[in-house]
């Protein structure tokens, strides 16, 4: 499949994405999740150097300070956008994930909105509306990485 970076704002569907191209059978990493994300915020570097020295086929979600420093070990770099109103109420009803489940979290979504994702879109090889359907985001993700 190639590397693959997915990244966006919290509740554009980032996780959901992951979890259907996982059930498809290919290897996904999500850095919310299991150490990846240091108490700075950031990757842990040394790590996801491993990971992408080791896989040539991985999809990795997340959204960090640092992940720009990645962008040229991913063949695509796909940036999920969805209007602020649907990411706050993806948030305040998902069980899988608590953050934005308080006003102040919610407020800070709606703030990176206009400031951390135009810093994505820049760096982006391709971007996607979270809100179409899992599968048809599962689809144009797959169809991308044949074009390496």
């Amino acid at each position: 499949m190639g590397r693959v970076l997915i990244t966006g704002m919290s509740g554009v569907g980032k996780t959901t994405v992951l979890d259907e191209l996982r059930r498809r059978g290919h290897l996904t990493v999500d850095t919310d999740y299991d150490g990846w994300v240091l108490g700075d915020g950031t990757w842990d570097e040394p790590r996801m150097d491993q990971l992408l020295d080791e896989q040539v086929d991985v999809v990795v979600s997340g959204t960090v300070e640092n992940q720009g420093r990645f962008y040229d070990r991913f063949e695509q770099v796909v940036l999920l956008s969805a209007p602020v109103d649907v990411l706050i109420e993806r948030v305040s009803r998902r069980t899988n994930n608590p953050y934005g489940a308080t006003a102040e979290e919610q407020a800070e979504i709606a703030e990176y909105v206009e400031t951390v994702e135009p810093l994505l879109r820049r760096g982006a090889t391709l971007e996607l509306d979270g809100r179409k359907p899992v599968v048809e985001i599962a689809d144009l993700i797959e169809g991308l990485v044949g074009q390496r």
